[in-house]
């Protein structure tokens, strides 16, 4: 697939929405040291080391929502820093908010197409991925815009190091079936668990996670090392 049809099939809604005063506030602070703007097209390598100004583990979050599942890991887990993108800015506002509120230095934050910004980082730069609750696309016509498919799971995989681990969740189990069935077909990934994971303890129950047990769904978490 040639990087002009990647960019023209999105993966995600763009989504906007009003920003409250607390969001609009934390993002005026902190976005000119913290913000990222993914430019779509753009090559140039990203510096992981330059952005966090240290040398440590990182964690691409993608699509973080309203980020409270990522400040709380990033507080949780101070050795590793956290890359969260998303495309939902008063999302944006409310994470740079929490970074402030919890004096937050291991979090950075981009707003665009993931997918663009995994092309802009080096090869095993990475300790893990997560991409929790992404968008279901639950019409057929419309699953080619799935996140977790072979196109994308290759160079998610290639940015880890050996190793390092690329953690999925959803409550929708015809998506779970299909992401183990990707997953499972990369020669380069092997399932941590040999089928869905438990619950990892130090994933956050995100407001997509309650919203899908109030409906009753099943919760299925998938964890896949790279080899």
């Amino acid at each position: 697939m040639s990087d002009t049809t990647e960019r023209a099939i999105r993966t995600f809604h763009p989504r906007r929405g009003r920003m409250s005063n607390r969001h609009a506030d934390a993002f005026a602070e902190l976005w000119p040291e913290l913000g990222l703007t993914v430019v779509d097209g753009d090559r140039r390598p990203l510096d992981l080391r330059e952005l966090f100004g240290r040398d440590a583990p990182r964690v691409l979050e993608i699509g973080f929502g309203m980020g409270e599942s990522t400040a709380a890991m990033a507080a949780a887990d101070p050795g590793r820093d956290y890359l969260g993108i998303e495309v939902h800015t008063p999302g944006i506002g409310n994470l740079l908010a929490l970074v402030r509120e919890r004096s937050l230095t291991n979090v950075r934050v981009a707003h665009g197409d993931a997918m663009e910004l995994v092309r802009r980082l080096a090869p095993g730069s990475l300790d893990a991925v997560h991409a929790f609750f992404p968008d279901p696309w639950p019409k057929a016509r419309h699953h080619k815009r799935r996140l977790i498919q072979p196109a994308h799971v290759a160079p998610l995989r290639e940015r880890l190091r050996p190793g390092g681990t690329l953690h999925c969740a959803t409550d929708w189990a015809h998506y779970a079936a299909a992401m183990a069935q990707t997953l499972d077909a990369d020669p380069g990934l092997a399932n941590a668990h040999g089928g869905f994971a438990p619950r990892p303890a130090h994933r956050p129950v995100t407001k997509f996670e309650q919203r899908g047990v109030r409906a009753g769904r099943e919760i299925f978490d998938l964890v896949y090392r790279r080899r």
